[in-house]
């Protein structure tokens, strides 16, 4: 019996829909419409070409481009092919991006003409990659010479070869930082994201009557899974654009009548300070979502009362469990606020001590999860896969509470992460980075609440004796060599650094004392 009578993949997602409905429309983006029978068949077509080219089932193909409706495509006739999507953060520097082309063993790039400088840059970096594949952007721009072009591999005649893949199959690699200096691949199969496509559905209330746009970075699993992939799951239309800025959001939101939005707090905050915002004008929205960081409960209370028809969902999680894992509702979110909510449909969360007892109500603990959302595994890291789910519980190194109710608020990163913007910011690489300059002795990369970032990454530097160094200098620097979100905000210059009496850094005790610097 064929494997594929009773398979669900993603490929399978988009070809169920499109017999649903088929003349719906399933993707805007620029001047470009397809309905759900045209993004199925255009998909197949691509995929049909990316076949002649090599591509071949299990491989590895990275994506360096912006929001587009090329990258739409790219996402789901891999998925067709049974190919594995490894989408990367295109604010990377090339060598960081280069690291991931070669941990990933990825020989195919996929790229924008915007991104195509540095995709080229990278991929010379000692990388296996010899083949770049051109996608088109949000502003209709021309093929870069010399790499294979979207439109004539959407153009292929020839037929999806036969695959025998299924849910237990890998479907994409994603990288992210973590806390160590080289980044970690976490691997999802169709079967991870498509059990947390249910898991969203069922509790973000995602529905085929919703018109959704898609701003925030498709790289980002947030987006791409919590958001985009639940809603051609559906059948849903989806308005996808490359520019997260309040002009050109609530341009979108009024011509097409957006009904569900989401976005970190930082953009929802931009929003709120637009002197463009017309609250009549975006009356269609009615569904908001936030994530990567913390709503400032001032902001809470201004968007409920100046935009009081949208409902607001909180959604937390991490990359290795797909990512959604618990979430606040509306009705909770000025009663819990700060908190991260309750597990979702599929997930089971606990939060516990270094035995992996159950915490007392109040205490801090670790927040660990089970879940048919979570990853097999990283990639070619054995180590820190097992450290991951030691005890047969997946550890999100995530320090948070949990009260009576079995609401969950997130106090501290067990592990320094930093989320700057809505990005994570490792405090260990941008460490290492800063211990590059020769006058450095010491120095504490922390996180600090910012109007703007909600955390801005933050140096605190001891300096070795005799030496100077400014504040313009460190920036500048770190800017030279790393992504521009995680460059510090803000540096610091102190005499010591708060160690107990084991000489551990007192990171905590730093931002207590730094909170209000700058």
């Amino acid at each position: 019996m064929k494997t594929t009578i009773r398979r669900q993949t993603l490929s399978d997602v988009l070809r169920r829909t499109a017999l649903r409905f088929p003349a719906k429309a399933a993707i805007i983006c620029g001047d470009t419409r397809w309905t759900y029978a045209e993004f199925d068949a255009l998909v197949s077509r691509l995929a049909a070409g990316l076949s002649q080219l090599g591509v071949v089932q299990g491989e590895r193909v990275a994506v360096l481009a912006r929001n587009s409706h090329g990258f739409a495509a790219m996402r789901f006739a891999l998925a067709r092919l049974g190919a594995v999507l490894v989408p990367i953060n295109f604010m990377l520097k090339a060598e960081e991006v280069a690291y991931i082309l070669r941990h990933a063993g990825a020989r195919m790039l996929v790229t924008d003409s915007g991104l195509a400088e540095v995709a080229r840059a990278a991929a010379a970096l000692q990388t296996l990659v010899r083949e770049f594949i051109w996608i088109p952007a949000e502003d209709a721009s021309a093929p870069v010479p010399g790499m294979h072009c979207f439109d004539e591999l959407a153009a292929c005649q020839g037929r999806v070869p036969e695959t025998t893949f299924t849910g237990a199959d890998l479907l994409q690699i994603v990288y992210t930082s973590g806390t160590e200096s080289s980044p970690k691949g976490a691997m999802l199969t169709h079967d991870a994201v498509l059990w947390q496509y249910v898991s969203c559905v069922a509790d973000a209330e995602i529905q085929a009557s919703d018109v959704t746009l898609h701003a925030l970075p498709l790289y980002h699993c947030a987006q791409l899974d919590v958001f985009f992939g639940p809603s051609i799951f559906v059948g849903s239309t989806n308005v996808i654009t490359a520019r997260p800025v309040p002009d050109n959001l609530l341009g979108l939101i009024e011509k097409f009548r957006i009904t569900s939005f989401f976005a970190a707090p930082t953009v929802w905050i931009a929003i709120l300070r637009s002197p463009n915002l017309d609250v009549a004008k975006i009356a269609s929205l009615v569904k908001g979502y936030y994530g990567a960081s913390i709503m400032p409960v001032e902001v809470l209370r201004e968007l409920a009362a100046r935009l009081p028809q949208v409902r607001l969902w909180n959604l937390y999680g991490q990359t290795e469990i797909a990512p959604l894992a618990t979430l606040l509702g509306p009705d909770d979110q000025l009663r819990k606020p700060g908190s991260c909510g309750r597990p979702v449909l599929n997930v089971e969360t606990r939060v516990v001590d270094d035995d992996m007892q159950d915490v007392a109500v109040g205490e801090v603990g670790e927040i660990v999860h089970r879940s048919p959302h979570l990853m097999l595994g990283y990639f070619h890291d054995d180590e820190r896969t097992a450290a991951a789910f030691d005890g047969d519980w997946f550890h999100s190194g995530d320090l948070g509470t949990i009260d009576e109710e079995g609401f969950i608020s997130v106090v501290d990163r067990k592990k320094d992460m930093i989320k700057s913007g809505g990005e994570n910011v490792a405090s260990r690489e941008v460490e290492e980075m800063i211990y590059r300059l020769p006058q450095v002795s010491e120095v504490a990369v922390i996180g600090l609440a910012d109007p703007h970032w909600v955390e801005a990454v933050t140096a605190v530097i001891v300096l070795k004796a005799g030496q100077v160094l400014t504040e313009e200098e460190v920036i500048a620097f770190c800017r030279s060599h790393m992504a521009t979100f995680k460059t510090p905000k803000r540096v610091v210059f102190a005499d010591t650094l708060p160690k107990n009496p084991s000489g551990k850094l007192l990171k905590r005790e730093l931002r207590n004392s730094y909170r209000n610097a700058g």
